[in-house]
């Protein structure tokens, strides 16, 4: 509503898009030669690639008017500092990496990388998604290491203090593998952490019952209210972010403390504490000899990071993290050798406190145009367009579209939905936007009550006609319990991301 320019093109024809605007670029010669040829490797087969991605091609593709389509090219090559964004709609779908990597392209060919006001970035929902990432919910083994690579393992027993061969040799498996490993017999328990995956998970009534086939499902949380947590068989009640210590990475790299203000109620524990009492009834507590609190577990993820992109073995301690108001990775340990005589032994700079750094506090990836990859170049990756898995039909004839709802809702409302300002600023009831022009041809007007179906199932709704919807498409709120029980069950071949925006439906009053 805010822009300058919008481009609402077709569902999940951002591929086409994206690659045709590089072939405008390229023809156009507008393009960061000096970049291209110091800092990156594969462009001489992109640009032969996106010849194809005609202005003929992506106006049928994206039903865009090209004009529309050459003045966003334009305004990229005029723009001194040009970033890229991108949420959730780029990455939940089938074919989310390509797409991201289509954005990412396009800064990498004009230069806006490593430059202030550039780059290309992915927002995600919560301040420590990051930090999940690097060392706890991933594939990979802890602070970005390979399972398959022995150095890799050997390197993290040994500052684990454990036996290298306790670490799988063969990366986990992801969420959609885990499901299908519960419906084929390989896994009977299942220990669910702060996520509530029987409203959230894609194909929502398939999900449940194959949560029920479990032996034994835990689920540790928060909330007891959730609906994951209403299927499982024990819950563990865990501390909030108020109620616990420890640290988080926002999506600036920045790594920041968690101070607890007040004790977490009842029984209540940290999931750190959780953890730890778990591996002593488990037998295993030796392991975890040395994770006597969460900062000494921060100094071990400390020594984990080195060497890695996420390199952060020059924060001393947590007073060091609070005293900088967080620290940005990378943030290496100064290099051993002669210290300056301006300097202590430690390398900090004479007059300086004791958990104060010599290095600025903010550092910019890529500035050196250098990349993590052996040749230190970055790649240009592309793939060809899919068409969307489900196309709508003479019986689902729609495409439904899901997403974030009302500012006062988040995510599976856990939360938002225990606070009673916020419940009265957002409809009780699951609402489905319809354009106007569908709304005619079915006779639905505002506030009717109707039926939208996928062949996955069906859900009562209240219409909201409104041409922020295009014609031939629906919308819904994630947040609401029923709606995933419509979503199709596809996933990216490559992050595993489920694709919950877009599927065939129908929409009839009722």
């Amino acid at each position: 509503m805010q822009a300058t320019q919008h481009l609402a093109l077709a569902p999940k024809s951002d591929q086409s898009l994206l690659y045709g605007i590089a072939r405008i670029l390229t023809e156009n010669g507008w393009l960061d030669e000096s970049f291209i040829e110091q800092s990156t490797s594969g462009f001489a087969e992109f640009s032969d690639y996106v010849q194809q991605f005609t202005p003929e091609r992506v106006t049928a593709d994206t039903g865009l008017d090209a004009d529309q389509v050459a003045q966003l090219a334009s305004t990229i090559h005029t723009g001194k500092r040009v970033s890229f964004w991108w949420t959730m709609g780029v990455n939940q779908s089938y074919q989310g990496v390509r797409t991201a990597q289509a954005i990412i392209n396009l800064a990498l060919m004009t230069g806006n990388i490593g430059r202030p006001g550039t780059g290309a970035n992915s927002i995600t929902g919560q301040c420590n998604a990051m930090g999940s990432r690097l060392f706890s919910n991933t594939t990979n083994l802890l602070g970005g290491h390979d399972f398959t690579n022995e150095e890799h393992r050997e390197k993290v027993a040994d500052i684990l203090e454990i036996d290298s061969e306790k670490i799988p040799r063969d990366p986990s498996w992801t969420y959609h593998e885990i499901v299908e490993g519960i419906l084929r017999g390989k896994i009977k328990g299942l220990w669910v952490i702060c996520t509530n995956p029987a409203h959230s998970w894609i194909n929502q009534t398939q999900c449940r019952d194959i949560l029920e086939r479990l032996d034994f499902l835990v689920v540790q949380d928060m909330y007891h209210t959730t609906e994951t947590a209403q299927m499982a068989d024990l819950v563990l009640p865990a501390a909030g972010w108020g109620e616990k210590e420890g640290t988080f990475i926002n999506s600036e790299r920045r790594i920041g403390v968690l101070k607890k203000v007040r004790k977490a109620p009842g029984e209540a524990l940290s999931d750190f504490s959780i953890l730890r009492l778990v591996a002593e009834y488990w037998g295993v507590g030796k392991m975890f000899e040395k994770w006597s609190s969460p900062e000494a577990v921060f100094q071990m993820l400390k020594r984990l990071s080195a060497g890695q992109p996420c390199d952060f073995s020059g924060v001393n301690d947590y007073r060091m993290l609070d005293d900088m108001g967080g620290v940005q990775w990378p943030f290496s340990k100064a290099p051993a050798g002669p210290v300056p005589a301006s300097c202590h032994s430690d390398g900090r700079p004479v007059g300086t406190g004791p958990t104060e750094n010599p290095q600025p506090n903010e550092r910019r990836l890529f500035e050196d145009g250098r990349f993590y990859h052996a040749d230190g170049r970055a790649k240009f990756l592309f793939e060809d367009p899919r068409p969307m898995p489900e196309q709508p039909s003479t019986q689902f004839p729609m495409i439904l579209l899901t997403g974030r709802g009302t500012a006062s809702q988040w995510h599976t409302q856990t939360r938002t939905s225990k606070s009673a300002v916020l419940k009265k600023l957002y409809p009780a009831m699951v609402y489905v936007e319809v354009n106007p022009a569908d709304a005619r041809k079915r006779g639905i007007k505002p506030q009717d009550t109707v039926i939208v179906l996928t062949q996955r199932g069906r859900l009562q709704a209240t219409a909201f006609v409104t041409p922020n919807v295009q014609p031939g498409q629906i919308f819904l709120p994630m947040h609401y319990e029923e709606v995933n029980q419509l979503t199709d069950a596809v996933f990216d071949p490559y992050s595993k991301q489920p694709s919950y925006k877009a599927c065939a439906a129908q929409v009839l009053r009722v």
